[in-house]
């Protein structure tokens, strides 16, 4: 069974920063691309970021580029979102998943339990 832990969310300042982890265990021996979702009160999910299974090509939706960086150590199964020059339209509940790199979807319906980042004006 694989499982998925985001973690390092929280409430900051709009402009400030803050660094999301997802550490995914179970049966890892595949290394698949991976991706950060969100999703804000009464809306869907969203793509936020995605990233390939070497770390060498990222991606991200049109409203967080130059503000986020994803990244991943796959020694430790983890995938960060570095998070930069938040705005208060950040805030959600951010998750990660396998996701099909060219796509941007989810692989499976695996999600963890999210970390909730709220941004204040």
């Amino acid at each position: 069974q694989v499982l998925l832990v985001e973690s390092g969310g929280g409430l900051v300042q709009a402009g400030g920063s803050l660094r999301l982890s997802c550490v995914r265990s179970g049966r890892t021996s595949t290394i698949y691309a991976m991706g950060w979702f969100r999703q804000a009160p009464g809306r869907e999910r969203e793509f936020v970021a995605a990233i390939d299974w070497s770390g060498v090509s990222t991606a991200y939706t049109d409203s967080v580029k130059g503000r986020f960086t994803i990244s991943r150590n796959n020694a430790k199964n983890t995938v960060f979102l570095q998070m930069n020059s938040l705005k208060p339209e950040d805030t959600g509940v951010y998750y990660c998943t396998a996701v099909n790199y060219g796509s941007k979807r989810p692989l499976y319906d695996l999600w963890g339990q999210g970390t909730q980042v709220t941004v204040s004006s």
